[in-house]
């Protein structure tokens, strides 16, 4: 089994790491995505690491805060992304939510810059597998509209 490993005579599981994201629809304005300031670099979409014993959706609503400033009220569960390789310091499994949210947008926490942006101005050094997931989320939009 590639998630169990000997050590010291005593098995170890290791497991993926849960993380939620936030794709956050301001006023239809276009969404909200982070510069970070810790590795890696780039923009991205607000998110992070689930606690032991909190929700998905907490995180979810967490993160957003701690990130962004913003109180948001989460519309949907979008979409699950579980690429080993999605995030190069570990391997992650992160639940995508869609959110709307109002109220004035600051960097905080490992936020170093904060902007909003359409399908047609998103920034080129996304972190992650982001452009994977903006890519996906803009497709549905343009399917719920047919």
């Amino acid at each position: 089994m590639k998630n169990k490993r000997v050590k010291d005579n005593k098995c170890e599981f290791r497991n993926p790491i849960p993380t939620a994201d936030i794709i956050i629809e301001f006023e239809d304005k276009g969404i909200i995505l982070i510069k970070r300031k810790n590795p890696p670099y780039g923009w991205a979409i607000p998110g992070g690491f689930v606690d032991y014993g909190e929700s998905l959706e907490e995180t979810a609503r967490r993160e957003a805060k701690e990130e962004t400033s913003l109180d948001v009220t989460l519309t949907r569960q979008f979409h699950t992304y579980s690429d080993p390789q999605r995030d190069p310091r570990h391997h992650t499994i992160t639940t995508v939510y869609i959110a709307k949210a109002t109220g004035v947008p600051m960097a905080r926490d490992d936020a170093k810059e904060i902007g909003i942006f359409t399908e047609g101005n998103l920034p080129q050094d996304l972190a992650f597998d982001h452009e994977k997931i903006l890519k996906d989320y803009f497709a549905s939009l343009k399917l719920s509209r047919n």
